[in-house]
C-alpha cells in the first residue's frame, strides 16, 4: 500500500501521547479557561497540565520585591500538609489547634512586653491587613462611646500599607495622612499631634516602612500624645503596625522601646508571614488588656458543638499556617530567631554596601533595621530606577521599582527585601549581575538579540 504523500494531521490533537498517561486522552486535553470540561483526567495528568502553566510565574526566592516567606523547612511543610484540613474556626473539634493559637498569643504579647502576657487578648488572623481591620474597629468602637459628634479620623503617615486606607474607606473614617517631605519619609510625634482633635479615634505607627524598611519612633510619637492629653485632655491610642518590624526588633534591637512598655501602645500586629518565617496565611493582632477591646466586638458562637470567643472579619481557614507558627517558635527559640533575623540583616547591609560602590546609586537606607532597603539612581546615570528593574528581571531577580507617595512623587526607587533563605552567595550573584549592567552602560534591554539563554 502506497504511503500517502503530503503534511499529515499531528496526531492527537497535537498532544504528545507519551506525556500523558492515556493516549486516547491526548487528543481531546484543552485546559478549561471559561467552563468546565467535560470529563475528568487523572490525577497526575491533571498535576503535570497545570504545573506546565504555573512554570510561567517568577521564582519565589528570587522576588526580592516580596516580604512574604518563601521557604520553609520539609519538616514545616509535612505539619502543613497534615493540617490543612482543619478549620481553624472550629475550636471544639480541634482543641488542640486551638490551644497552639492561645499559646502563640501569649509568647507574642511576652515577646512585646505586655504588662501580662496571659491578660492579654488576641487572636490569629489571615495577615497584617485583617489584623489591622480589627484594630481599627476597635479604635473606632472605644471613640463612639465618648459620645463624640463629628466625623472620626485616623492618623497615620503616607507611608502606611494600603490596607489602612482600605480600613478608613470601610468603615468611614478620615485618613488623615502625613505626606512625605524632603529626606522625611515617615511620621514623626510633630506630625502626627498636630493633625490630632477630639475626634481621633488612634494613630497608627509603623514598625518598618515598607517604602524603605525603616521603623517610625513609635516612643517619640506616643511621647508627644502624653503631652497632648496633659494640655487638652485628649487620650489618644496607638497601634503598632509592626507587620515585620515586631517579629525583627525584639530579637535584634531589645533595647529600642516601642511595644506594650509604653502604656499608650493598645494594640500591635505581625505577619506571621512575613519575619514571623511561616508561608503566606497568617497574622496576629494582640491588645494589651481586656479594656483596649471593647467587649462588644467579641462574639461568642455556638458553632459544630461548642462555644466559643471569635473576634475576625474571616470564619472557616485552614489550621496549618497557625500550626507552622508554633512549629517555628518550638523550632528556633529566642536564639534561633535572633540567629536567623541576623542572617538576613548582615545580607541586606552586606548588599546594600556593595550596591552603593557600584557607583551609579544612592541609598536612602541600608538594611540595618528592617533587612530591606531602598536606593535609587543618581540623576546623571542615564537609565532610570525602572530600566534597571527590567534589567534584572531577564536574570530572574525580582526587584520592584516605584515612585514615592505624592509630595514626593519625583523620587523613584528601588527596593530589595532580603527574607531568610538570601543567602550572601544569593546577595554576590545579584551584584554581579547588577555590575554588569553598569558596566555595559546600559541598563534597558537590547532592541535585539536573546535574553535568556538555558
Amino acid at each position: 500500500m502506497a504511503l500517502h504523500e503530503g503534511k499529515q494531521p499531528a496526531p492527537h490533537g497535537g498532544m504528545n501521547p507519551l506525556y500523558v498517561d492515556n493516549p486516547a486522552l491526548a487528543a481531546g486535553v484543552t485546559l478549561p479557561h471559561t467552563r468546565l470540561g467535560d470529563d475528568p483526567l487523572p490525577a497526575d495528568t491533571a498535576l503535570r497540565l497545570v504545573r506546565d502553566e504555573l512554570m510561567l510565574d517568577g521564582n519565589a526566592r528570587l522576588n526580592l520585591a516580596t516580604f512574604v516567606t518563601t521557604w520553609m523547612e520539609p519538616e514545616a511543610d509535612r505539619l502543613m500538609a497534615e493540617c490543612v484540613d482543619k478549620n481553624m474556626i472550629d475550636k471544639d473539634e480541634y482543641p488542640q489547634t486551638a490551644e497552639l493559637e492561645r499559646r502563640c498569643v501569649t509568647i507574642l504579647a511576652d515577646l512585646w512586653n505586655a504588662p501580662d502576657p496571659t491578660a492579654v487578648m488576641g487572636c490569629s488572623t489571615t495577615g497584617s491587613s485583617e489584623a489591622c481591620m480589627l484594630a481599627g474597629m476597635a479604635f473606632k468602637r472605644r471613640w463612639s462611646k465618648l459620645g463624640r459628634t463629628g466625623r472620626p479620623n485616623l492618623v497615620m503617615g503616607a507611608n502606611v500599607q494600603v490596607c489602612w486606607e482600605k480600613f478608613c474607606e470601610y468603615w468611614e473614617v478620615e485618613p488623615r495622612l502625613v505626606p512625605m517631605d524632603g529626606d522625611r519619609f515617615h511620621l514623626t510625634a510633630d506630625e502626627a499631634v498636630a493633625r490630632c482633635d477630639e475626634n481621633t479615634i488612634g494613630v497608627v505607627a509603623i514598625l518598618g516602612s515598607t517604602f524603605d524598611g525603616s521603623y517610625e519612633p513609635v516612643a517619640e510619637i506616643t511621647a508627644a500624645l502624653d503631652a497632648l492629653q496633659e494640655r487638652t485632655g485628649l487620650d489618644i491610642p496607638v497601634h503598632v503596625d509592626g507587620a515585620s518590624g515586631a517579629m525583627i526588633a525584639p530579637f535584634l534591637d531589645p533595647d529600642l522601646v516601642w511595644d506594650f512598655r509604653l502604656p499608650r501602645v493598645a494594640s500591635i500586629n505581625t505577619s506571621g508571614h512575613k519575619y514571623g518565617l511561616v508561608y503566606p496565611g497568617v497574622g496576629w493582632a494582640i491588645w494589651r488588656d481586656k479594656a483596649a477591646l471593647p467587649e462588644e466586638l467579641v462574639f461568642n458562637v455556638n458553632y459544630l458543638g461548642g462555644d466559643m470567643p471569635t473576634f475576625a472579619l474571616n470564619f472557616s481557614r485552614p489550621g496549618a499556617e497557625v500550626a507552622a507558627q508554633y512549629y517555628t517558635f518550638v523550632r528556633l527559640g529566642r536564639d534561633g530567631f535572633r540567629a536567623v533575623q541576623q542572617a538576613s540583616r548582615d545580607v541586606a547591609t552586606y548588599l546594600a554596601t556593595g550596591i552603593e560602590a557600584l557607583g551609579p546609586f544612592t541609598l536612602l537606607t541600608r538594611g540595618d533595621q528592617l533587612p530591606v532597603f531602598a536606593f535609587t539612581v543618581k540623576p546623571d546615570a542615564g537609565y532610570t530606577v525602572f530600566d534597571v528593574s527590567r534589567r534584572l528581571r531577564e536574570r530572574g531577580w525580582l526587584v520592584p521599582a516605584y515612585t514615592f507617595p505624592e509630595n514626593r512623587t519625583d523620587l523613584a526607587v528601588l527596593r530589595i527585601v532580603v527574607r531568610n533563605g538570601f543567602t550572601r552567595d544569593l546577595a554576590d550573584l545579584l551584584l554581579a549581575d547588577l555590575g554588569r549592567a553598569v558596566s555595559e552602560g546600559i541598563v534597558t534591554a537590547p532592541a535585539s538579540g536573546t535574553a535568556f539563554h538555558h
